[in-house]
């Protein structure tokens, strides 16, 4: 491994950290907050590794966690935001092999559109303001992310999602299944 990719899967480890962190979050705000962060970094991590729609994505992600995070003042919960990052994902994805050159097979195909499904799910999550549904939705997210990680070689982003998943389920264990009053 050279000193470049090192330094790519160095900075997906860090990415992580923010990422696996965001879902034992409480609030949707601070959630926000941290896969911000984390995902500033996987931009970065997915560019240097050469997984264009990975850093494409991410970048995109920036965008919609800002709106998402100021919600009030971008009327975040306008069904015209979750439209219109729909339309730039699907768009990304058509870009992946006509700009960027990704070659058009059955297989780049199935990869590449693992997060542009991921991204959706996160975003509907979004729109929703809710951090239980968040979490739920995140079980769409992060299977696909996983996969197309695992295709991709992201070694901090592989990790992040299987500590992702596991953050997901002490998340809702911890703010979503209601546990029985306790009777004295």
């Amino acid at each position: 491994m050279t000193t470049y990719e090192i330094i790519a899967q160095a900075i997906g480890v860090f990415a992580m950290a923010f990422n696996v962190l965001s879902y034992v979050q409480k609030n949707a705000k601070t959630l926000i907050c941290f896969q911000l962060f984390g995902t500033m970094l996987f931009a970065t991590n997915y560019f240097m590794l050469g997984a264009t729609i990975g850093g494409i994505m991410n970048c995109i992600a920036v965008f919609r966690a800002i709106i998402y995070l100021f919600e009030k003042k971008t009327k975040a919960t306008h069904t015209g935001w979750l439209v219109f990052f729909i339309c730039v994902f699907i768009t990304s994805y058509i870009l992946t092999f006509t700009v960027f050159g990704k070659e058009p097979t059955p297989i780049n195909f199935t990869i590449e559109i693992l997060p542009i499904i991921g991204m959706t799910a996160q975003t509907i999550g979004y729109k929703l303001q809710n951090a239980k549904w968040m979490r739920r939705l995140g079980f769409i997210s992060s299977p696909t992310w996983l996969i197309y990680n695992i295709t991709q070689g992201a070694i901090g982003a592989i990790l992040c999602e299987c500590f992702t998943l596991c953050s997901i389920v002490i998340g809702i264990i911890k703010h979503d299944i209601k546990r029985p009053a306790k009777t004295e």
